[in-house]
């Protein structure tokens, strides 16, 4: 809390008050009637400042202001938690041959995210990706982690195990493919590119053949 001081204006509205009434009916010729006239102003600027005291007036602190929090994007926060997962499944899951794979799909994952983060763009083609492919490949590992620690040997532990890990080498193929589908449109158009420059160089003889040729 703040304390703010109100000056209250009746003394000095008492003190204009002496000058105006004096000027009116009081002698003004001789210098010391207007000493006396001083004299009297103060007296009523003092007698004005008992019967109109200042104000003190408290002031709430201002409360700082708290800038409303930018929206999280989807993506990206999609990114961390499905990066986040496949560490978290490398650290637990102990196989070796798995736990490469995980790494395998946990770079080639972080990729994928961050092409699309630079162009927007490339978002539709990954929806299916996003939407099954990778949530899909979670719910594999989470089961095959859940079994593993489980500590049992049995026909149905033992044999999820197994189809799940011989399904890891799709799955790496199937996210390199998804990788390699992004730079589809880059792939096109710097071949389209190379075939035009190939076609101008032809024009002007300065193809390879051309350049290769003696007089």
């Amino acid at each position: 809390m703040a304390k703010l001081v109100k000056k209250s204006p009746g003394p000095l509205y008492l003190a204009a008050a002496v000058w105006v009434l004096w000027a009116v009916f009081g002698p003004m010729y001789a210098w010391w009637h207007f000493v006396l006239a001083v004299a009297c102003s103060v007296a009523a600027w003092l007698l004005g400042r008992k019967l109109f005291p200042d104000r003190v007036l408290i002031v709430p602190d201002e409360e700082p202001q708290v800038r409303d929090p930018e929206p999280e994007d989807p993506l990206l926060l999609e990114r961390q938690r499905a990066l986040s997962e496949l560490r978290r499944l490398n650290d637990n899951i102990e196989d070796k041959t798995i736990s490469a794979q995980i790494s395998h799909m946990e770079e080639v994952t972080g990729k994928i995210f961050d092409l699309v983060a630079r162009d927007r763009s490339k978002l539709p083609q990954i929806r299916r990706f996003l939407n099954y492919y990778l949530p899909t490949t979670l719910k594999l590992l989470n089961a095959y982690d859940r079994m593993d620690q489980a500590g049992v040997e049995g026909a149905n532990i033992e044999g999820t195990m197994g189809k799940i890990g011989a399904m890891l080498d799709q799955i790496c193929t199937a996210f390199d493919k998804q990788l390699d589908a992004l730079f589809a449109d880059e792939a096109l158009d710097i071949s389209t590119d190379i075939t035009v420059l190939e076609q101008m160089l032809a024009r002007e003889g300065l193809g390879g053949t051309q350049l290769g040729q003696t007089e």
